[in-house]
Protein backbone atom coordinates (compact mmCIF):
# COMPACT_ATOMS: atom_id res chain seq x y z
CA UNK A 1 0.00 0.00 0.00
CA UNK A 2 2.76 2.45 0.90
CA UNK A 3 4.51 1.61 -2.37
CA UNK A 4 1.41 2.52 -4.39
CA UNK A 5 0.93 5.73 -2.41
CA UNK A 6 4.58 6.64 -2.95
CA UNK A 7 4.35 6.00 -6.71
CA UNK A 8 1.26 8.20 -6.96
CA UNK A 9 2.94 11.02 -5.03
CA UNK A 10 5.99 10.88 -7.31
CA UNK A 11 3.89 10.89 -10.48
CA UNK A 12 1.73 13.77 -9.30
CA UNK A 13 4.70 15.77 -8.00
CA UNK A 14 6.91 15.29 -11.05
CA UNK A 15 4.70 14.63 -14.08
CA UNK A 16 1.56 16.37 -12.84
CA UNK A 17 3.21 19.58 -11.74
CA UNK A 18 5.35 19.65 -14.90
CA UNK A 19 2.14 19.53 -16.90
CA UNK A 20 1.09 22.89 -15.45
CA UNK A 21 3.67 24.75 -17.52
CA UNK A 22 4.97 22.13 -19.97
CA UNK A 23 3.77 19.83 -22.72
CA UNK A 24 3.30 16.38 -21.17
CA UNK A 25 3.07 14.84 -24.62
CA UNK A 26 6.77 15.38 -25.30
CA UNK A 27 7.58 13.14 -22.33
CA UNK A 28 6.15 10.15 -24.18
CA UNK A 29 9.22 8.81 -25.95
CA UNK A 30 8.83 5.01 -26.26
CA UNK A 31 12.08 4.60 -28.18
CA UNK A 32 14.02 6.29 -25.38
CA UNK A 33 12.22 4.09 -22.84
CA UNK A 34 13.02 0.97 -24.84
CA UNK A 35 16.71 1.89 -25.00
CA UNK A 36 16.90 2.48 -21.24
CA UNK A 37 14.90 -0.54 -20.07
CA UNK A 38 16.43 -2.84 -22.67
CA UNK A 39 19.93 -1.77 -21.69
CA UNK A 40 19.11 -2.26 -18.00
CA UNK A 41 17.70 -5.75 -18.57
CA UNK A 42 20.72 -6.74 -20.65
CA UNK A 43 23.08 -5.47 -17.95
CA UNK A 44 21.14 -7.50 -15.37
CA UNK A 45 21.55 -10.67 -17.43
CA UNK A 46 25.27 -10.04 -17.91
CA UNK A 47 25.97 -9.38 -14.24
CA UNK A 48 23.77 -11.96 -12.50
CA UNK A 49 23.13 -15.72 -12.59
CA UNK A 50 19.60 -16.81 -13.43
CA UNK A 51 18.58 -17.52 -9.84
CA UNK A 52 19.39 -13.90 -8.93
CA UNK A 53 17.48 -12.62 -11.97
CA UNK A 54 14.46 -14.66 -10.84
CA UNK A 55 14.94 -13.38 -7.30
CA UNK A 56 14.91 -9.78 -8.52
CA UNK A 57 11.68 -10.47 -10.44
CA UNK A 58 10.07 -12.07 -7.37
CA UNK A 59 11.19 -9.17 -5.20
CA UNK A 60 8.58 -7.01 -6.93
CA UNK A 61 6.01 -8.86 -4.85
CA UNK A 62 8.04 -8.08 -1.73
CA UNK A 63 7.96 -4.38 -2.59
CA UNK A 64 4.16 -4.48 -2.82
CA UNK A 65 3.46 -6.70 0.19
CA UNK A 66 6.34 -5.88 2.54
CA UNK A 67 7.85 -8.48 4.88
CA UNK A 68 6.49 -12.00 4.51
CA UNK A 69 6.05 -12.59 8.23
CA UNK A 70 3.59 -10.58 10.30
CA UNK A 71 2.75 -10.67 14.00
CA UNK A 72 0.37 -13.63 13.68
CA UNK A 73 3.08 -15.70 11.98
CA UNK A 74 5.39 -15.22 14.95
CA UNK A 75 2.66 -16.05 17.43
CA UNK A 76 2.00 -19.32 15.62
CA UNK A 77 5.72 -20.04 15.45
CA UNK A 78 6.06 -19.69 19.20
CA UNK A 79 3.18 -22.13 19.55
CA UNK A 80 5.02 -24.63 17.34
CA UNK A 81 8.17 -24.27 19.41
CA UNK A 82 6.28 -24.79 22.64
CA UNK A 83 4.49 -27.89 21.34
CA UNK A 84 7.72 -29.45 20.09
CA UNK A 85 9.73 -28.68 23.21
CA UNK A 86 6.94 -29.87 25.50
CA UNK A 87 6.77 -33.20 23.68
CA UNK A 88 10.56 -33.55 23.74
CA UNK A 89 10.70 -32.72 27.46
CA UNK A 90 7.99 -35.18 28.43
CA UNK A 91 8.93 -38.10 26.16
CA UNK A 92 12.46 -37.37 25.00
CA UNK A 93 13.87 -36.00 21.77
CA UNK A 94 13.40 -39.35 20.03
CA UNK A 95 9.63 -38.83 20.27
CA UNK A 96 10.07 -36.13 17.63
CA UNK A 97 11.52 -38.51 15.06
CA UNK A 98 8.26 -39.49 13.34
CA UNK A 99 7.22 -35.83 13.08
CA UNK A 100 10.45 -34.48 11.62
CA UNK A 101 10.90 -37.31 9.11
CA UNK A 102 7.49 -36.67 7.56
CA UNK A 103 6.46 -33.17 8.67
CA UNK A 104 3.82 -32.76 5.94
CA UNK A 105 1.76 -35.53 7.59
CA UNK A 106 2.70 -34.79 11.19
CA UNK A 107 -0.20 -34.40 13.61
CA UNK A 108 2.05 -32.08 15.62
CA UNK A 109 2.76 -29.66 12.78
CA UNK A 110 -0.70 -29.93 11.22
CA UNK A 111 -2.07 -28.03 14.22
CA UNK A 112 -0.08 -25.05 12.87
CA UNK A 113 -0.93 -24.99 9.14
CA UNK A 114 0.77 -21.72 8.23
CA UNK A 115 4.08 -22.91 9.64
CA UNK A 116 3.65 -26.35 8.09
CA UNK A 117 3.14 -24.75 4.66
CA UNK A 118 6.37 -22.74 5.00
CA UNK A 119 8.71 -25.33 3.53
CA UNK A 120 11.91 -23.38 4.10
CA UNK A 121 11.26 -22.69 7.80
CA UNK A 122 9.90 -26.20 8.35
CA UNK A 123 12.98 -27.77 6.80
CA UNK A 124 15.28 -25.53 8.85
CA UNK A 125 13.51 -26.49 12.08
CA UNK A 126 13.34 -30.20 11.32
CA UNK A 127 16.99 -30.40 10.26
CA UNK A 128 18.16 -29.20 13.67
CA UNK A 129 15.64 -31.27 15.56
CA UNK A 130 16.98 -34.27 13.64
CA UNK A 131 20.45 -33.49 14.94
CA UNK A 132 19.05 -33.64 18.47
CA UNK A 133 17.51 -37.06 17.83
CA UNK A 134 20.88 -38.21 16.49
CA UNK A 135 22.58 -37.26 19.76
CA UNK A 136 23.93 -33.76 19.16
CA UNK A 137 23.95 -32.10 22.58
CA UNK A 138 26.43 -29.22 22.43
CA UNK A 139 24.46 -25.98 22.01
CA UNK A 140 27.58 -23.97 21.14
CA UNK A 141 28.45 -26.24 18.23
CA UNK A 142 24.86 -26.23 16.99
CA UNK A 143 24.76 -22.44 17.27
CA UNK A 144 27.92 -22.16 15.15
CA UNK A 145 26.39 -24.33 12.42
CA UNK A 146 23.16 -22.34 12.57
CA UNK A 147 25.05 -19.07 12.23
CA UNK A 148 26.77 -20.32 9.08
CA UNK A 149 23.46 -21.36 7.53
CA UNK A 150 21.74 -18.12 8.52
CA UNK A 151 24.64 -16.09 7.13
CA UNK A 152 24.34 -17.92 3.81
CA UNK A 153 20.61 -17.26 3.74
CA UNK A 154 21.18 -13.58 4.56
CA UNK A 155 23.83 -13.32 1.87
CA UNK A 156 21.44 -14.77 -0.73
CA UNK A 157 18.80 -12.20 0.22
CA UNK A 158 21.37 -9.40 0.24
CA UNK A 159 22.51 -10.36 -3.26
CA UNK A 160 18.99 -9.77 -4.57
CA UNK A 161 18.54 -6.36 -2.95
CA UNK A 162 22.10 -5.32 -3.86
CA UNK A 163 21.56 -6.35 -7.49
CA UNK A 164 18.36 -4.30 -7.61
CA UNK A 165 20.26 -1.37 -6.07
CA UNK A 166 23.03 -1.67 -8.67
CA UNK A 167 20.41 -1.75 -11.39
CA UNK A 168 18.96 1.47 -10.00
CA UNK A 169 22.35 3.11 -10.10
CA UNK A 170 22.70 2.18 -13.78
CA UNK A 171 19.54 3.96 -14.96
CA UNK A 172 20.97 7.53 -14.98
CA UNK A 173 23.90 6.38 -17.15
CA UNK A 174 21.57 4.52 -19.49
CA UNK A 175 19.45 7.67 -19.65
CA UNK A 176 22.53 9.55 -20.82
CA UNK A 177 23.13 6.87 -23.46
CA UNK A 178 19.59 7.36 -24.74
CA UNK A 179 20.07 11.14 -24.67
CA UNK A 180 23.33 10.92 -26.62
CA UNK A 181 21.64 8.78 -29.26
CA UNK A 182 18.90 11.41 -29.42
CA UNK A 183 21.50 14.13 -29.94
CA UNK A 184 23.00 12.08 -32.77
CA UNK A 185 19.58 11.98 -34.40
CA UNK A 186 19.27 15.73 -33.87
CA UNK A 187 22.67 16.43 -35.43
CA UNK A 188 21.77 14.34 -38.43
CA UNK A 189 18.76 16.62 -38.91
CA UNK A 190 20.67 19.87 -38.45
CA UNK A 191 19.19 21.34 -41.63
CA UNK A 192 15.66 21.13 -40.25
CA UNK A 193 13.89 24.29 -39.03
CA UNK A 194 14.31 25.36 -35.36
CA UNK A 195 10.92 24.02 -34.24
CA UNK A 196 11.84 20.54 -35.49
CA UNK A 197 15.29 20.67 -33.92
CA UNK A 198 13.76 21.85 -30.64
CA UNK A 199 11.46 18.84 -30.58
CA UNK A 200 14.35 16.47 -31.31
CA UNK A 201 16.50 17.98 -28.57
CA UNK A 202 13.62 17.84 -26.11
CA UNK A 203 13.02 14.19 -26.96
CA UNK A 204 16.72 13.47 -26.40
CA UNK A 205 16.69 15.14 -22.98
CA UNK A 206 13.73 13.00 -21.95
CA UNK A 207 16.17 10.06 -21.82
CA UNK A 208 18.29 11.77 -19.17
CA UNK A 209 15.20 12.85 -17.24
CA UNK A 210 13.63 9.41 -17.38
CA UNK A 211 16.81 7.57 -16.33
CA UNK A 212 17.28 9.79 -13.27
CA UNK A 213 13.59 9.61 -12.31
CA UNK A 214 13.45 5.81 -12.57
CA UNK A 215 16.67 5.46 -10.59
CA UNK A 216 16.10 7.78 -7.64
CA UNK A 217 12.33 7.79 -7.68
CA UNK A 218 11.60 4.09 -8.11
CA UNK A 219 14.30 1.42 -8.46
CA UNK A 220 16.72 2.53 -5.72
CA UNK A 221 13.91 3.00 -3.15
CA UNK A 222 12.54 -0.40 -4.19
CA UNK A 223 15.95 -1.96 -3.53
CA UNK A 224 15.97 -0.44 -0.04
CA UNK A 225 12.45 -1.70 0.57
CA UNK A 226 13.44 -5.24 -0.40
CA UNK A 227 16.53 -5.06 1.83
CA UNK A 228 14.47 -3.96 4.84
CA UNK A 229 11.85 -6.65 4.19
CA UNK A 230 14.51 -9.36 4.02
CA UNK A 231 16.09 -8.06 7.22
CA UNK A 232 12.72 -8.14 8.97
CA UNK A 233 11.98 -11.68 7.74
CA UNK A 234 15.36 -12.93 8.96
CA UNK A 235 13.95 -12.73 12.49
CA UNK A 236 11.79 -15.77 11.78
CA UNK A 237 14.66 -18.24 11.52
CA UNK A 238 16.54 -16.46 14.29
CA UNK A 239 13.51 -17.01 16.52
CA UNK A 240 13.67 -20.74 15.79
CA UNK A 241 17.37 -20.68 16.56
CA UNK A 242 16.87 -18.99 19.94
CA UNK A 243 14.21 -21.51 20.92
CA UNK A 244 16.25 -24.56 19.94
CA UNK A 245 19.31 -23.33 21.80
CA UNK A 246 17.22 -22.72 24.92
CA UNK A 247 15.81 -26.24 24.68
CA UNK A 248 19.27 -27.73 24.20
CA UNK A 249 20.48 -26.04 27.37
CA UNK A 250 17.81 -27.84 29.35
CA UNK A 251 15.33 -25.05 29.99
CA UNK A 252 11.62 -25.71 30.42
CA UNK A 253 9.52 -25.25 27.26
CA UNK A 254 8.06 -21.99 28.58
CA UNK A 255 11.54 -20.56 29.14
CA UNK A 256 12.86 -21.68 25.74
CA UNK A 257 9.85 -20.11 24.04
CA UNK A 258 10.36 -16.92 26.03
CA UNK A 259 13.96 -16.80 24.78
CA UNK A 260 12.57 -17.08 21.26
CA UNK A 261 9.95 -14.38 21.88
CA UNK A 262 12.51 -11.94 23.26
CA UNK A 263 14.67 -12.37 20.16
CA UNK A 264 11.97 -10.63 18.08
CA UNK A 265 11.69 -6.97 17.24
CA UNK A 266 9.02 -5.07 19.14
CA UNK A 267 7.04 -4.46 15.94
CA UNK A 268 6.24 -8.17 15.54
CA UNK A 269 6.81 -9.58 19.03
CA UNK A 270 3.64 -10.97 20.64
CA UNK A 271 3.05 -9.80 24.18
CA UNK A 272 3.53 -12.20 27.04
CA UNK A 273 -0.24 -12.21 27.63
CA UNK A 274 -0.97 -13.02 23.97
CA UNK A 275 1.50 -15.89 24.08
CA UNK A 276 0.06 -17.25 27.33
CA UNK A 277 -3.46 -17.17 25.90
CA UNK A 278 -2.39 -18.94 22.73
CA UNK A 279 -0.47 -21.64 24.62
CA UNK A 280 -3.43 -22.21 26.96
CA UNK A 281 -5.60 -23.04 23.95
CA UNK A 282 -2.93 -25.00 22.06
CA UNK A 283 -3.62 -28.67 21.27
CA UNK A 284 -1.75 -31.24 23.33
CA UNK A 285 1.26 -32.69 21.44
CA UNK A 286 1.21 -36.34 20.44
CA UNK A 287 4.20 -38.62 20.26
CA UNK A 288 3.27 -40.56 17.16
Amino acid sequence: MLFIVGVLIILVSVIGLYGIHGNIGILWQPIEFGIIFGGAFGALLISSPMHVVKGVAKSMGTVLKGPKYKGEHYLELLGVLFAVFKLAKSKGDLALESHIENPSESSLFSAYPTFQADHHALEFFCDYLRLLTMGANNPFEIEAVMDVELDLHHEADHTISATLGTLGEAFPALGIVAAVLGVIVTMSSITEPPEVLGGLIGAALVGTFFGILVSYGFVSPMAKSVELAHTADSQYLNCIKAGILGHMQGYAPQISVEFARKSLDATVRPTFAELEEMLANAPAPEAG
